[in-house]
């Protein structure tokens, strides 16, 4: 690139800043006063367009770049001046190459951490005069030339290639885009970042220019590793509406991750995590890793992220004159929990101090300190932790109607998921939804239930020819499991549970147990640090575990009180289309009586006690030790719950169905899966000491201490 052009290149970048040159100047001294520092740097340049002349707009990229900025800044130490970000009309191909080559290229040194961020629309590029060459490629704002012969993609090679010319081996790059439209429309409730393939235009003649430039130089000196959001060409990323927000659900689920991870998670762990937190939200997309590092999963997040200051949920952004009320940010609590995070929640602050939330405003809160001591007053950039979490009890199930039913059928539909109280609400994708009900494809007037990720649950799809309102009656059943799934999701809390255990999930062998994942609270009181594990197999982020195999759970009390057990979960079975039919299940902890009639049909529950410094082994029978996994594909997904008080109404819960003498497993179906999920609500709402210091009315709310319970996602694939 010829020096001239890139000069009037970072030009037009410090005019759309609105930087003079001499304020660059002034900045670049300090730039290079840093560099001449023995100390190692930080720089990342950060990328979002959701304004798009000629493509339908995006409407979450702008709030990755604000995830990601706010991870940087207060969890990671970058200086705010070291973050370059460009967004919208700024993030032309030329700006964004412009921006690689000066911000971070004339300031990189050896030892220095890169990040790079882009969130956007992907697509695939012919390569000039090579049509049946192509290669994916992100779309910057200015996508098509004026002639609309030649598109301005930036290929991923190149980008790859300049980040890889960087004289450091700490660069990571997060790409949060996909390149491949999908083959087929079913309803959904996503937005995704891919654009079809140009048929006739051509890749910019600049852009094969630089390409041939990079490939001639063969200046690659590190091993930059890439997070992409998909692992696989056909998987589309996905952006969501939340509550009051819209974000990628692979930038949302990593930079959440990050706020509470510790030092010690490998990228293993962290790909499994984001993967688990996409898939609660309603997609199956998994994160991909592209990297020419030797056992890259095995290598610590630390290697990557520079972790600095203690985790936290999120932290104090500005306060008020008086130093008692705070803006907080708050992107560190799991998305599926912070759409409903109520007023009279708290956060601990390093001071010991709590903060009472007041009201909420997107991923912002505005909270007020609890104590009135004049002394005592907030400062910006502290980080807050989670110390109280106030759920609204009257939570339902969000189900969106899919655009492309009929007037007539959207009024039928809302009239009949009307009737069904106190379960489903209706509303459109746009404001945030769990499910979509509309029509299957190609096949008219046939209902079904989809996942925001637009995938069939099996089981839901009537006959041709039913009317909207006896397909709605029919899903009656299925939508009770779902909100059950959804209330005991509400309750994890791994990274601010302040209830020491951990536990571990392990196929039974008769040679040596091989332990598949293992989960650990990270605020425990005994100040060890988590040893999470979880294995997977090539291409894949969740954990995976062959058909029949015999499973069993670990887990160890390393708390000073007793705990008790509990365990939901759900079992997805995969079709020939990629579609799920949810089975609920739980943990039955009976015990049965030497002198019970065999036609008993009621199981006699106990409760599952850990005396402290203890380790339990479940499910143990008297025989067989574990669990046998059915002899089919499965996804399946585990909440062990553990409390500080018995777990008296879902034990009662469990007791109300009548299940034959013959059917009594250690884990099986659960048939009133959503009265078991209230009931465990409640009990943890009991276990909680502080409701009496709370103004919040326990008629309408629970009141969870996170010193008194534990909540951790099992998730894994059955292959």
């Amino acid at each position: 690139m010829k020096r001239r052009a890139f000069l009037e290149r970072i030009g037009s970048i410090l005019a759309i800043l609105g930087l003079t040159e001499a304020e660059w100047l002034t900045l670049g001294n300090r730039y290079y006063q840093a560099l001449a520092a023995p100390n190692s740097r930080k720089l990342a340049l950060l990328i979002g367009i959701n304004q798009y002349p000629q493509s339908p707009a995006l409407a979450g990229c702008l709030t990755d770049v604000e995830l990601q900025r706010e991870l940087l800044i207060h969890r990671f130490g970058f200086v705010a001046s070291d973050i370059l970000t460009l967004t919208d009309e700024e993030a032309s191909r030329e700006f964004i190459e412009a921006a690689i080559l000066d911000h971070l290229g004339k300031q990189v040194k050896a030892d220095d951490l890169v990040i790079f961020h882009f969130s956007g629309y992907g697509s695939r590029a012919k390569l000039g005069n090579f049509p049946e060459t192509v290669q994916n490629a992100l779309i910057p704002v200015d996508e098509n030339t004026q002639t609309g012969l030649f598109v301005n993609y930036l290929l991923e090679e190149s980008l790859l290639l300049l980040l890889r010319s960087l004289p450091t081996d700490r660069v990571t790059a997060v790409l949060d885009t996909s390149y491949y439209t999908k083959s087929t429309l079913q309803p959904s409730g996503l937005r995704f970042r891919a654009r079809p393939e140009p048929s006739t235009a051509k890749l910019a003649l600049q852009e094969l220019e630089l390409l041939k430039h990079l490939q001639m130089q063969n200046s690659v000196v590190n091993n930059a590793m890439v997070l992409k959001a998909t692992s696989q060409p056909e998987q589309p990323a996905g952006e969501l509406f939340f509550s009051g927000f819209s974000a990628g659900l692979f930038t949302y689920a990593l930079t959440q991750y990050l706020w509470e991870a510790t030092p010690a998670t490998t990228i293993q762990i962290f790909l499994s995590q984001v993967s688990s937190s996409m898939y609660k939200l309603g997609s199956e997309q998994q994160p991909g890793l592209l990297t020419e590092k030797k056992y890259p999963h095995s290598a610590l997040i630390t290697d990557y992220f520079p972790i600095e200051s203690s985790e936290g949920e999120g932290v104090v952004r500005a306060t008020d004159e008086d130093g008692k009320t705070a803006q907080l940010w708050l992107g560190g609590l799991p998305a599926h929990v912070w759409q409903y995070y109520s007023v009279g929640s708290r956060f601990n602050l390093p001071t010991g101090e709590q903060l009472i939330l007041k009201s909420r405003n997107g991923l912002t809160a505005k909270a007020q300190m609890s104590s009135q001591d004049l002394s005592k007053s907030l400062q910006v950039g502290q980080l807050v932790q989670e110390a109280v979490r106030v759920l609204p009890r009257n939570i339902n199930l969000t189900v969106a109607l899919d655009s492309g039913l009929e007037r007539i059928e959207r009024v039928d539909a809302t009239s009949a998921f009307a009737s069904i109280t106190r379960m489903v609400n209706i509303a459109s994708a746009e404001q945030g939804a769990n499910y979509v009900f509309g029509k299957l494809q190609n096949i008219p007037s046939r209902y079904g239930l989809f996942s925001l990720g637009g995938e069939l649950i099996l089981n839901t799809a009537g006959e041709v020819g039913e009317a909207v309102k006896v397909a709605v009656q029919r899903l009656t059943p299925k939508l009770s499991t779902l909100l059950a799934a959804k209330l005991w999701r509400l309750t994890e809390n791994e990274g601010s549970s302040r209830l020491a255990v951990k536990a571990s999930l392990e196929i039974i062998s008769k040679i040596s147990p091989r332990v598949i994942m293992q989960r650990q609270t990270w605020r425990s009181r005994s100040g060890e640090t988590t040893t999470n594990k979880a294995f997977t197999t090539p291409g894949t982020a969740i954990p995976t575990v062959p058909v029949g195999s015999r499973m069993q759970y670990w887990v160890e009390n390393l708390s000073d009180r007793p705990i008790y057990l509990m365990l939901v979960g759900l079992n997805n079975t995969r079709s020939a289309f990629g579609s799920a039919a949810p089975e609920v299940i739980a943990f039955y902890p009976w015990q049965m009586s030497p002198a019970a009639d065999v036609s008993e049909t009621k199981p006699h529950l106990q409760e599952i006690v850990i005396p402290p410094g203890q380790t339990l082994k479940f499910p143990q029978n008297d025989n067989t030790a574990g669990w046998m996994l059915p002899t089919r594909a499965l996804f399946c997904e585990h909440q062990l719950i553990l409390g500080t008080f018995p777990f008296t109404e879902t034990l009662a819960a469990l007791g109300i169905a009548k299940y034959p003498t013959a059917d009594q497993q250690p884990i099986g179906p659960l048939v009133n899966a959503l009265e078991v999920a209230q009931a465990l609500l409640q009990d943890l709402h009991n276990a909680s000491k502080v409701k009496a210091e709370m103004n919040v009315t326990a008629t309408d709310s629970y009141v969870l201490d996170v010193n008194n319970w534990a909540s951790m996602n099992f998730s894994f694939q059955v292959v």
